[in-house]
């Protein structure tokens, strides 16, 4: 009896384990385990604080950039249009933009810039020793030029951060790059990366 016990406990161990799904095989970087980030406050376009419940509920893109970016930062805006416009009818998407440029970049600033794209973008930002953390959090980066300048430029990083509706860093989606092109996100694969992520977590 305890020999027939145990194959048939081997047995249903294996139907499990057979029926354990894959995680979904993507361009993005996906975090098996999400991180749950810090503590944050952020001021929006309407000058209002937000902090980590502005996240909850669903799932969330967020890109850095500044109003003065030439090149990257409106053209990845112009695609996050697109992918929201894709996905609004199937899940409940934010898009972020958080500016790395704070001294520039007032609430009403940021929001002439954003309902350019769409009046429901969430633009954000917080002086630098507010910023630098949370933007570290969520796996992004960038550096400031000489702000000294009246123009001046800002490196940052052209990913986009995947938030869930938890609050807890998902995924990095990775722009692509090309010789003598800008570095912008392909937004079929990320649409499509998207959907596996969001089904399967």
């Amino acid at each position: 009896m305890r020999f027939i016990f145990l194959v048939i406990m081997s047995a249903v161990l294996i139907s499990l384990t057979g029926c354990q799904k894959e995680p979904p095989i993507t361009q993005a970087l996906v975090y098996e385990n999400a991180k749950q980030l810090k503590p944050f406050e952020l001021t929006n376009q309407n000058g209002q604080i937000i902090s980590n419940e502005a996240l909850i509920g669903s799932w969330n893109f967020l890109f850095l950039g500044y109003t003065s970016c030439p090149d990257i930062c409106p053209m990845t805006l112009a695609k996050l249009q697109q992918v929201k416009r894709s996905l609004s009818s199937e899940f409940p998407v934010k898009v972020w933009f958080v500016s790395v440029d704070p001294n520039r970049d007032n609430s009403e600033k940021l929001k002439l810039y954003t309902q350019y794209f769409d009046p429901e973008f969430i633009a954000a930002t917080a002086d630098h020793p507010k910023l630098f953390p949370f933007v570290r959090d969520i796996g992004l980066m960038y550096a400031m030029a000489d702000s000294k300048l009246t123009q001046y430029s800002v490196d940052h990083s052209a990913s986009i951060a995947l938030i869930d509706a938890k609050g807890q860093l998902r995924a990095i989606f990775k722009p692509e790059f090309a010789p003598n092109t800008i570095p912008t996100i392909n937004t079929d694969q990320l649409i499509d990366d998207f959907k596996k992520i969001a089904r399967f977590y």
